[in-house]
């Protein structure tokens, strides 16, 4: 979804690059603005620099994910349907990079962030809707913000439930709810999210990096170990499960903070988009893997697949306990990473209103509600596959498929929809599938919430009841 560890927190706060260089009238009216030409980058990235910034970008914890995917597809739709969802959040992002570029040369600026090709794609669009731009960056901005919130409460059920999964067999005389589990998360998340400089965060990023790869490797091996025959698996599951699948998938795939800092970082921003092009190499890997761990990770664990499958790697081998916990630190420094996401809009948010000076104190009280949230969050619905299905349906559908598809439709509606307006109804398609995914996947993930939070309500009465009786 999201570049994985120091990458993608660092890249999603960068919203573009200024350029110092003076256009005279003469360039203006001899040749149209080239923003290629006037982007001032001290480290430009390399094209295989930016293939491995896209490719940490989509390959993190959501590929552990995709086994319960295709638990709620089946074999063969879940294949087919990685391989559509992967084409149609190729497309997307390809768009919405395209349009960005066009915007540039309007605007006359070298590069936009994904909010500000939103709002610069309504405000050089249609006359009726060019007062519309500064409202559109804001949502995006927003949506954005609420987007990585919910990332935030994913990683707060990932970190305990990896503790719970093993501490349980080492303690089975004091075995603790999930609830407890994400609450002992608290105080360290505070902590290290008062770091306030990425640098700082570097060799963590750097660990995580590392240990990811470790964490990979173990996993995959405990797939192949012994795999069943594929006929004992489900080859198409009911189509009530289907939203869980869609929504799963799209929070594992979508990477469309990080895009635009890619491509504004790049030395050869032409390479970006095109044949095979960065995006393209990068999302054929991309859907590549997520479809090999999705099939074979329910190959070999069918319907017991759990939100992660690190969570089904056994309790008895030290090596699958070690990965647990390798990947619970590796989401935990990933925590701080991507929590700069939020925190950026509220820092902007009090540069613009000031900076008054209690402003470390206020700085230290968002940073410690923001916490608070998402702990609170994820301890009210520790259900780890409902959860990101749910992120992914409400917030990475919105994000990910319909926002590009508006702006595209909008930004081209008076220049070129293409022959027979094909542009308008193939975007119109793209927003229904994304209205679909986010009703369909909203509703069922919600649904399954209900249920849980019944559940263990219900379970905790019986639990008063007997001891009464007794």
């Amino acid at each position: 979804m999201f570049v994985f560890f120091f990458c993608r927190a660092e890249l999603t706060n960068n919203l573009g690059f200024q350029s110092s260089l003076s256009i005279t009238s003469k360039d203006v009216n001899d040749k149209p603005y080239n923003p290629f030409d006037h982007r001032k980058l001290e480290h430009p990235n390399s094209t295989i620099g930016s293939i491995v910034h896209l490719l940490k970008a989509c390959l993190g914890s959501g590929i552990l994910a995709m086994p319960a995917a295709f638990k709620n597809s089946g074999l063969v739709a879940g294949a087919i349907g990685t391989l559509m969802a992967g084409f149609i959040c190729t497309h997307t992002v390809h768009i919405l990079v395209k349009t960005s570029q066009e915007v540039c040369v309007d605007a006359k600026k070298p590069s936009m962030s994904f909010a500000d090709t939103c709002g610069a794609a309504f405000t050089y669009g249609p006359k009726r809707v060019q007062n519309w731009g500064g409202a559109m960056k804001k949502i995006t901005d927003v949506s954005m913000t609420l987007a990585y919130l919910g990332v935030l409460c994913v990683y707060v059920v990932f970190i305990a439930s990896s503790f719970k999964e093993v501490l349980d067999p080492i303690f089975p005389d004091n075995i603790y709810s999930i609830q407890l589990y994400c609450l002992f998360t608290l105080i360290p998340l505070v902590l290290i999210c008062q770091i306030r400089n990425l640098k700082y965060l570097v060799p963590f990023s750097a660990i995580a990096n590392a240990l990811i790869l470790v964490v990979f490797v173990i996993t995959l091996y405990y797939v192949f170990l012994d795999l069943p025959s594929p006929s004992e698996r489900e080859m198409v599951a009911s189509i009530t499960q289907w939203p869980l699948f869609l929504s799963t998938v799209i929070f594992a795939m979508e990477g469309i903070g990080v895009v635009m800092p890619v491509e504004n970082e790049m030395a050869n921003p032409k390479r970006f988009l095109g044949c095979p092009g960065v995006l393209n190499v990068a999302m054929v890997i991309v859907i590549s893997l997520y479809g090999i761990v999705g099939f074979f990770g329910y190959i070999q664990y069918g319907d017991l697949v759990k939100g992660s499958i690190t969570l089904n790697l056994p309790e008895d081998a030290i090596f699958a306990q070690t990965a647990k916990l390798l990947m619970a630190l590796c989401i935990f420094f990933t925590y701080a990473l991507q929590f700069y996401v939020p925190m950026e809009m509220v820092t902007r948010y009090l540069e613009k209103n000031g900076a008054p000076s209690c402003n470390n104190l206020i700085q230290i009280g968002i940073r410690t509600g923001i916490v608070l949230f998402t702990v609170g969050i994820a301890a009210a619905f520790p259900n780890l596959e409902l959860v990101i299905s749910l992120v992914g349906a409400v917030f990475f559908s919105t994000l990910g498929l319909l926002i590009p598809a508006i702006v595209d439709t909008v930004y081209h509606w008076d220049k070129d929809l293409g022959p027979l307006n094909y542009v308008l109804y193939k975007n119109i398609l793209i927003g229904l599938i994304s209205v679909i995914a986010l009703v369909s996947g909203a509703y069922v993930s919600i649904e399954g919430m209900i249920e849980d939070f019944s559940g263990s309500h219900h379970s905790e009465h019986d639990v008063h009841d007997n001891a009464t009786l007794t």
